[in-house]
């Protein structure tokens, strides 16, 4: 029977297969230093393959480059025997929740998500160190080979990764930095769903080396816009240096999709005034609002005529004659209206009219001439490309100059006793609060705290209301906040992940009083992972809070599961039995660490199969042992150790028919039991996966 590997997948391992896949003649067999046979790229080949001329040594080409970039790669390839282990003490809702907090170093939570979030996820949120020289940033081991990273991450790590200063004095100020972040935004590209983005708060120190670093990770192809937004020095943007350089207020959002092609345009995202405001400033700049036009009616429509656009597609017109029209200062003074009372009333029949030049409109004048006044065109095809990009719309024109129509219904909305103008969001963002952030989510957080309206607007950037959010530099929690405000708005089943590193809190630290003191006052341990989990659930009761003010609905989720990463639930015997003393073997050796509970056991056997961790459990009782059942019949899981399964157990386990089923080594009453295990659920349960730790 197979047995589950329970560690994270090697991906240099599969990186070959796929290259194998493209050149088979560019991988061969080699020997490993323990004389397995392994996989291997024969590079001088592959070289050629790639070449149009003989390739003879080293070739001069445009990429990104610092010292320890190989190593970074080396390190996020590298496989790591560590799980994830429950904490029900400190979640919220956990057996109905779907939303995840992992408390631990974010490359390992990253590594360890690979096979259950396999492009599922819709968009990505980080806010990494800034690399300021003060910035605390993970320092892995990029000292040690390949081989040796790979034996070490089989052992309990009692330091983990260091957290370190990255002195600007160093001469590895920016490498250190590249080389923390380029294994991570490789290992989270693979999370990505094909419509999902990946969001990167950053400022001008690094800007430029990101987008360097996104380029090769993600692609140059699948850049999208890279944000201004207008921050406030308690944001981050601080007056360090401010004696020699003009003071910091821009802080930069990069956007990068995983398939420009795949991913949701963005024309459905607009910021929001009052029609009346945006009129006034208008007017108090001198400038003249477009929308005063109002069509009272138009006459039957009849077909005039076909023509075709640049691809031979179908351009059909249609003819309104009876046309009448007239404006709203005449409706005010006529009516006894006011302003906003006019726009209200003929709302859905406001427009203004534009001579924009485009290719459909020259086709329509070059096949109708001019209009008199009595006369509107409508005009019905197919875009080629832009907002409404393969999608039947009708435009109408008007005068006779033949003029576009612009709606204003189609530009603003009429929300009750208002019209709300709405604008395209472009890529500078002014209108996030920052004088109160340091207090949002009822948390004090000085640090780089990022609005949640900020973040909410990040969410907005995927056109979906159902999908997972991750931020795996979660800090004190906005992104988790702004998932739970965002389901609140629109009634949506967003999930979060979050990742944060246990990173203590400097007591000694000036900027961190008010922290200190507020989690003294509460309680509340004084690292940034208990900060952020506090907040979060702050976050939920007032977001339960505001719901209870709404109409009907399902409540939205609130919960999270907490996990916290940790060396393996496997003693070290499983992953090397040839390294076990041989005169030892007639001692019992459990491959199962002593103070590891089977719902430990069940989240690794979860990750190791690729399961969704936010799934719901529940556990039976079959023939006196527990059995585990995630999500009904997804995965089965039986860790009973007492010897005592045997095929009466394995019939009746069988007939639930579960998709996977797993079994304990321990468990089994015999050898006989053990092997006839796969031929029972092959005669009952055909479709089951069986394997075993």
């Amino acid at each position: 029977m197979e047995k589950l590997k329970m560690h994270s997948p090697n991906l240099t391992q599969d990186n070959i297969a796929r290259i194998r896949d493209l050149f088979p003649g560019c991988v061969t067999e080699a020997k490993d230093e323990d004389a397995s046979v392994k996989l291997a790229v024969d590079f001088d080949q592959l070289r050629q393959e790639l070449a149009e001329s003989i390739v003879e040594g080293p070739q001069e080409r445009y990429h990104l480059n610092w010292p320890g970039k190989r190593e970074a790669l080396l390190t996020a390839n590298a496989p790591i025997a560590k799980t994830l282990r429950p904490c029900r003490a400190e979640s919220v809702d956990f057996d109905s929740t779907k939303n995840l907090f992992i408390e631990g170093d974010n490359l390992d939570a990253l590594k360890l998500l690979q096979e259950s979030y396999l492009g599922k996820v819709k968009l990505i949120y980080i806010d990494p160190p800034y690399n300021t020289g003060s910035d605390l940033i993970y320092e892995d081991d990029f000292s040690e080979s390949a081989e040796e990273y790979f034996r070490k991450s089989f052992q309990i790590d009692e330091s983990g990764n260091r957290m370190i200063v990255n002195a600007e004095s160093s001469g590895k100020f920016h490498s250190k930095w590249l080389s923390m972040l380029y294994p991570r935004l490789r290992l989270a590209r693979n999370l990505l769903a094909d419509d999902g983005a990946i969001c990167i708060s950053i400022s001008d120190i690094e800007l430029k080396n990101t987008l360097a670093l996104c380029n090769e990770v993600f692609g140059e192809q699948n850049y999208v816009n890279t944000i201004s937004v207008m921050a406030k020095v308690s944001a981050g943007a601080s007056g360090g240096g401010e004696d020699k350089r003009l003071k910091k207020n821009i802080e930069y959002i990069i956007i990068y999709a995983k398939s420009l092609g795949s991913f949701n345009p963005l024309s459905h995202l607009y910021t929001e005034r009052p029609l009346t405001d945006v009129i006034k400033e208008m007017r108090d700049a001198g400038e003249s609002w477009k929308y005063t036009s109002i069509l009272l009616g138009a006459g039957e429509r009849t077909f005039f005529g076909e023509v075709k656009d640049g691809d031979g597609n179908a351009i059909k017109i249609y003819k309104r004659k009876g046309v009448e029209r007239t404006t709203i200062s005449k409706v005010c003074k006529n009516e006894g209206l006011t302003e906003a009372e006019a726009y209200q009333k003929y709302f859905k029949q406001i427009f203004s009219d534009t001579n924009a030049q485009t290719s459909i409109r020259t086709r329509v004048i070059d096949a109708v001439g001019s209009l008199d006044d009595s006369e509107l065109l409508e005009v019905e095809y197919v875009p080629r490309s832009g907002r409404d990009k393969g999608v039947k719309v009708t435009h109408a024109y008007i005068s006779p100059s033949v003029r576009r129509v612009i709606w204003l219904h189609d530009v603003a909305d009429a929300s009750g006793d208002k019209i709300i103008k709405k604008e395209k969001l472009g890529t500078f963002w002014d209108n996030f609060d920052y004088n109160n952030v340091g207090k949002e989510g009822g948390i004090p957080f000085p640090d780089g705290k990022k609005p949640v309206h900020l973040l909410r607007t990040c969410i907005d950037l995927y056109n979906g209301r159902e999908g997972i959010f991750m931020d795996f530099f979660s800090g004190s929690g906005s992104l988790a906040h702004a998932v739970m405000l965002a389901n609140t708005g629109d009634t949506g089943k967003r999930r979060f992940i979050a990742v944060q590193v246990n990173e203590l809190i400097d007591e000694k630290n000036k900027k961190y009083e008010s922290v200190i003191e507020f989690c003294r006052s509460e309680g509340i341990p004084l690292s940034i992972a208990e900060i952020s989990k506090e907040r979060i659930r702050r976050s939920g009761v007032m977001t339960q809070q505001e719901f209870g003010a709404l109409e009907s609905g399902d409540r939205p989720d609130v919960g999270f599961r907490v996990f916290k990463i940790d060396a393996s639930n496997m003693a070290d015997v499983y992953y090397t039995p040839d390294a076990l003393d041989k005169a030892k073997f007639d001692l019992f050796v459990d491959n199962i660490k002593p103070d590891r509970t089977p719902e430990d056991l069940l989240f690794q056997v979860m990750l190791n199969w690729g399961v969704d961790l936010a799934l719901p459990i529940s556990k039976q009782s079959i023939q006196g042992k527990d059995v585990f059942f995630v999500d009904g019949n997804v995965l089965a899981a039986c860790f009973d150790a007492s010897g005592s399964i045997d095929e009466a157990f394995v019939k009746e386990l069988a007939k639930q028919q579960p998709l996977r089923v797993v079994f304990r080594d321990a468990g089994y009453k015999n050898s006989a039991a053990k092997i006839n295990v796969e031929q029972i659920f092959k005669l009952v349960s055909p479709a089951t996966e069986v394997k075993c730790i």
